[in-house]
């Protein structure tokens, strides 16, 4: 199991590495990559805040809940953090079991809860303006330099 948050690129030959298993018959991986619009806005870029203590935990408490709900054999989570370039990869999970259809659930599920639960905050940046859209609303005054306002 791998969970990390880094400033470094992802590779997706490291996350693969790392949940490949003599009894997997499939590897599914997952890229969220940085577009360059959203709700019609130009983005320009996207910057990412975490608490990386607190997100890895959660990210491995979310790989081990993976793990035994869908029966897989391995699990790596990474997240980025800092500023981000249109095209390069925000989110990467790897996922391996005995078959597609677990990796495929498993897939859509943790991406879902990673963006419910894992201290993680995204700052939209656009041509005109800037915004802090996402992260986990419960702890959205934990974020680093929120003042609550």
């Amino acid at each position: 199991m791998v969970s990390r948050v880094q400033s470094e690129q992802l590779s997706t030959d490291e996350a693969i590495a790392a949940v490949a298993d003599p009894a997997a018959g499939a590897i599914d991986v997952f890229l969220g990559v940085v577009r360059n619009n959203n709700k019609g806005r130009d983005v320009a870029y996207l910057e990412y805040d975490a608490y990386p203590e607190m997100a890895e935990k959660v990210m491995a408490n979310l790989g081990q809940e993976a793990v035994e709900q869908f029966g897989l054999q391995k699990v790596a989570l990474y997240h980025r953090t800092g500023r981000l370039e249109i095209g390069e990869t925000s989110l990467l999970i790897a996922i391996s079991a005995g078959h597609r259809a677990e990796t495929f659930a498993a897939g859509k599920w943790l991406v879902d809860e990673v963006k419910k639960r894992v201290p993680v905050w995204k700052k939209e940046v656009w041509t005109d303006g800037e915004e802090w859209i996402e992260g986990p609303e419960s702890l959205a005054l934990q974020r680093p330099g929120a003042t609550g306002d």
